[in-house]
């Protein structure tokens, strides 16, 4: 009976409970040098870990423009061209304020960087490091965007 009881949670019961995931949207800013492009890395508010800017849909902006305005919010980029077309996709797992766990899916946003400055609304809260791509990916935790990254 355990067995059967087991089957119908995993199967049937557990996958009904689970949330879909949200959508959100990156700005994956880069600029051009002369030894290569590099990649704007932030940090997280919570956990101070390597993040894109990124963040969910607003109302009145598609995605890419969403993508923007959270690259001007967490990073101070001012001005940029940006791809209507997002570069990947990643997944990553969100704590929420409830303290539940929520799937999160993030398309990413090729940027470059026209300019910036350093006068923006989260300029206390974040640090901001240029890096190569390949070493963006090393820094970051997500595998699906540690790919999106290196082969940036």
């Amino acid at each position: 009976m355990g067995t059967l009881f087991e089957r119908a949670w995993s199967e049937v019961v557990k996958p009904l409970l689970r949330r879909p995931p949200r959508v959100q949207v990156a700005a994956l800013c880069y600029r051009r040098t002369d030894d290569g492009k590099q990649v704007l890395m932030i940090t997280s508010r919570d956990t101070g870990r390597w993040i894109l800017p990124k963040g969910w849909p607003m109302e009145g902006y598609d995605a890419p423009g969403t993508a923007m305005q959270e690259a001007w919010e967490e990073a101070g980029v001012k001005t940029g061209r940006i791809d209507r077309r997002p570069l990947g996709r990643f997944t990553y797992v969100k704590q929420g304020e409830d303290g539940m766990n929520q799937v999160c899916e993030v398309d990413v946003f090729p940027m470059e960087v026209q300019d910036m400055t350093s006068d923006f609304p989260e300029q206390t809260e974040r640090r901001l490091k240029w890096v190569a791509p390949k070493e963006a990916a090393n820094m970051v935790d997500e595998p699906e965007l540690r790919d999106i990254l290196a082969a940036f």
